[in-house]
């Protein structure tokens, strides 16, 4: 049977402009950007999930909203069970401590910046909210 993983990211906004983070270059799918956030580990609910991942790669705390977007996409090996939720940024300031770069970029700017598959439907989604 294919592996699934639970995946959750936070989709943040300010002044019109959303979070986007790139991935390590020694992680899977090395310096694709990427909306912040992570693994749901197992008995996790997604917003709790989403908070720890976002303390722990960037050393911030969100209020997790709703959710806006839910995408399944099979990559070799693996599905990926993807849900973005909209997050509001409560404490920062963002550090790098697990991600590569950070940047605040407008919707119209995101395809200058590379993302994993499962990501650019998220992405296509969200353009055409």
């Amino acid at each position: 049977m294919r592996r699934k993983i639970r995946v959750v990211g936070a989709m943040i906004e300010q002044d019109g402009k959303y979070l986007i983070t790139q991935r390590p270059p020694r992680a899977s799918l090395p310096l694709l950007w990427e909306f912040p956030g992570g693994r749901v580990e197992a008995g996790e609910s997604d917003p709790a999930a989403l908070a720890r991942e976002l303390r722990e790669e960037m050393a911030i705390g969100v209020e997790v909203g709703d959710r806006v977007i839910h995408v399944e996409h099979a990559y070799e090996g693996y599905d990926i069970d993807f849900c973005v939720y909209r997050c509001r940024l409560v404490t920062g300031p963002i550090q790098n401590l697990r991600v590569h770069a950070h940047r605040w970029v407008r919707p119209d700017e995101l395809d200058q910046y590379e993302f994993p598959a499962a990501d650019e439907k998220t992405i296509a989604k969200l353009l055409g909210l």
